[in-house]
């Protein structure tokens, strides 16, 4: 009001006003650049406080003093391992494992959705640590082994795979960054994923796009597979990785696997028995704890029990058996698990 009067009275001009208006406003400008800098500094201290966190903190898995980094074979042992993936919670995913598998063997996983299946294998490379008893890669516990020595003899190929931005070649040699051409395209014809690779105008410098979305699900997953082989591990893992192959394909990778990787441990997870029909030995899971307390140890015939006439027995036959963990030899294979 004192303002336009002054205006009005001549004592004030406009030119006087609009500088008075432009300075109220600067100021108020500087003020409240000055309080959101106060608040991105309180921000900053406390983004600065968690990242100090994260690169504090100790993992929980750690490589021992003097690491173990050569992994003599394939052979994998389970000696009454039991697993939860909250310590304490008494609710466990693995209960008093007992597997013995031999260098080289197929051994077959099986089992309903949430018993375990892909627990169990994750120990192996040591993604988790048992909570209970050991288990033994080559017949040497992996908490002392170096982990990435011991990840690098262990490859595992998952139901859903990534491929990046590149080239068939480029992808191939994610597993092997010093593969050679030949070598590359051997993985290939062992993994079957030459047969689409061979139609393509490029064959293997084919660009494949962000995320593979330029080939199938059954074609990604050959490609992955392949790429796990150039690694030439010790022991190969197929998570539910060929459920999107067809089951001649599937039956032509497995006859390959016994040709060109006799020595590796090959692992197959599968809810098909037509994925593990060819299989040494299949180890059957269990969702809940058995009905019985007997204990015993699931060896199936596939085709026992794709007959359902599977029965349970204590007397060996010549390549299937039920036999009692407890065995005074010692000689326990596979022990149900309860998730």
């Amino acid at each position: 009001m004192k303002v336009s009067r002054q205006v009005v009275g001549g004592t004030l001009t406009t030119g006087n006003l609009t500088s008075l208006l432009s300075y109220i406003t600067n100021i108020m400008i500087s003020l409240m650049l000055f309080s959101m800098v106060i608040v991105m500094i309180s921000m900053s201290f406390s983004g600065c406080r968690r990242i100090s966190e994260v690169l504090n903190e100790t993992p929980d898995l750690r490589n021992p003093d003097k690491p173990v980094t050569e992994v003599a074979d394939g052979s994998i042992d389970f000696d009454h391992v039991s697993f939860a993936y909250k310590s304490g919670s008494g609710e466990s995913v693995l209960s008093d494992i007992n597997l013995h598998i031999k260098s080289g063997e197929m051994i077959g996983i099986t089992g309903p959705t949430g018993c375990g299946k892909s627990t169990l294998v994750s120990l192996i490379s040591r993604l988790y640590d048992a909570a209970e008893g050991t288990v033994s890669v080559g017949g040497i516990d992996v908490r002392k082994y170096d982990m990435t020595h011991l990840r690098d003899q262990v490859s595992v190929v998952l139901q859903k795979n990534t491929l990046f931005t590149g080239t068939i070649l480029d992808n191939l040699r994610w597993g092997d960054e010093n593969a050679s051409r030949e070598q590359c395209v051997k993985a290939c014809q062992a993994a079957c994923a030459d047969e689409f690779i061979n139609r393509l105008p490029d064959g293997i410098d084919t660009k494949i796009t962000q995320g593979g979305t330029n080939v199938s699900g059954g074609q990604k997953q050959r490609l992955c597979i392949a790429r796990a082989l150039l690694k030439e591990p010790k022991v190969l893992i197929l998570d539910d990785s060929t459920s999107a192959v067809d089951t001649a394909t599937e039956h032509k990778i497995r006859d390959a696997f016994r040709q060109e990787i006799p020595g590796t441990t090959k692992l197959i997870i599968s809810q098909r028995l037509s994925s593990i029909e060819d299989a040494d030995r299949v180890a059957s899971l269990l969702a809940e704890e058995p009905e019985t307390d007997n204990g015993y140890v699931t060896l199936v015939n596939v085709q026992e029990a794709a007959d359902g006439t599977l029965t349970e027995t204590k007397e060996k036959t010549d390549k299937w058996a039920w036999r009692h963990p407890h065995n005074a030899d010692g000689s326990v294979t596979y022990q149900n698990a309860h998730g």
